[in-house]
């Protein structure tokens, strides 16, 4: 048996039926391993050791209106007693989180497996980790600058324009060479040139779906789930909603994740969701990867058991 700790956002606010980090819990529990629960603001430092106040969690996977979880007791533990850590957090990225790596890296040196891995987490921005693969995107761009924004449209023509630390979807706009909110949207999304943002190409194949494509220790799942985007809607996240249906996947996409693959290895980065549209990889998720449960459904997978099978091989050659 392990200890299986998850750093999370509060689990009284999820909705089981669609929450990945559920389904791992509920793994973690049917394999015989004790789950501990945190939440971010939980994580301390004592004399230079990771600490947390934890609470000892049960889950079940019950119909929408049941109970679905309890605690059990309130304890502070030495993070160092853990054998794996989860981090669950939702984005955006901000200093809380960015502190919250920081602890749990100390627990990381001390021997616990975290998933994913605490440094990593802060090089891989989920919008411009992709950049790092230069042949798999469509033509972007990172910058404040509005005039060089304005080219990217004027070159382009079509555009989605997207902040960099948002998630599910949000404050993403499409921009046409002829919107005439196109000074408004660069001024608004860049705090008038203070912030970056990314542009990229607008890909017309965003309407048989934006493909989530699920990778554990850079093996991608041999399904991928198309999220459609909604009547009128250009953004295909479900949190926008966009509808899953599952697919299998391409040999184009096979490729994208054979690209990446070495250096989510190298990384840490244990469990990822990349998100393609077309022929190019769009974002490289890392924080917070959801999709397991649609996914499982679909095509009675277990995604959080092959998770599992990983992390626990993981335990066995740290040994």
């Amino acid at each position: 048996m392990l200890k299986v700790g998850i750093v999370m956002d509060p689990i009284a606010n999820i909705k089981p039926h669609k929450d990945s980090s559920f389904a791992m819990l509920l793994e973690a529990q049917r394999r015989g391993h004790e789950l501990v629960y945190m939440q971010p603001e939980d994580l301390y430092l004592k004399d230079g050791q990771a600490w947390s106040i934890t609470r000892g969690l049960n889950v079940w996977d019950r119909p929408k209106t049941e109970q679905y979880f309890d605690f059990d007791g309130r304890h502070d533990i030495a993070l160092n007693t853990l054998d794996i850590i989860l981090i669950r957090q939702d984005p955006p990225f901000t200093n809380d989180y960015l502190y919250s790596t920081h602890i749990l890296e100390l627990a990381e040196a001390e021997g616990v497996l975290v998933v994913n891995k605490p440094q990593s987490l802060r090089d891989a921005n989920e919008k411009l980790f992709a950049s790092w693969f230069s042949q798999c995107i469509p033509p972007t761009i990172v910058t404040a600058n509005a005039d060089k924004l304005r080219a990217f449209i004027s070159h382009h023509q079509d555009t989605i324009f997207k902040p960099l630390d948002a998630m599910g979807g949000a404050s993403i706009f499409r921009v046409k060479q002829d919107d005439p909110n196109i000074s408004v949207i660069i001024e608004t999304m860049t705090d008038h040139g203070k912030h970056h943002i990314m542009a990229q190409t607008y890909l017309p194949e965003i309407k048989a779906g934006d493909k989530r494509i699920l990778l554990i220790n850079g093996e991608p799942l041999d399904y991928t789930l198309a999220r459609i985007p909604a009547e009128g809607e250009t953004r295909g996240n479900i949190a926008a909603g966009g509808t899953g249906v599952g697919m299998p996947i391409t040999e184009r996409e096979r490729w994208l994740c054979e690209q990446i693959k070495p250096t989510l290895k190298a990384k840490g980065l244990y469990f990822v969701g990349l998100d393609v549209i077309g022929d190019y990889i769009t974002e490289i998720n890392v924080t917070s990867p959801t999709c397991i449960r649609e996914l499982d459904a679909q095509f009675d997978l277990n995604i959080a058991g092959t998770l599992f099978d990983c992390l626990e091989a993981q335990i066995e050659l740290q040994k």
